[in-house]
């Protein structure tokens, strides 16, 4: 399962937001969303909750089929 970054970036554009903002209304380090920009890693289940929940979008928007 790949975790699309694109689809994040996506939902900053549009809600008009950054990283910043993200970080400090759902508690997840800058360092984590940074690691997921550079494909050092993918958010954590717990993680990609408290993002869907915050942009009001599906766990599954996320997720990218690998092909």
């Amino acid at each position: 399962m790949i975790i699309s970054y694109a689809k994040y970036r996506a939902l900053l554009k549009e809600k008009e937001v950054n990283s910043y903002h993200v970080s400090k209304a759902t508690g997840i380090h800058q360092a984590t969303l940074s690691d997921w920009k550079t494909g050092r890693s993918s958010p954590k289940t717990d993680k990609l909750y408290l993002l869907a929940k915050y942009f009001g979008v599906s766990m599954e928007y996320f997720v990218e089929e690998e092909n």
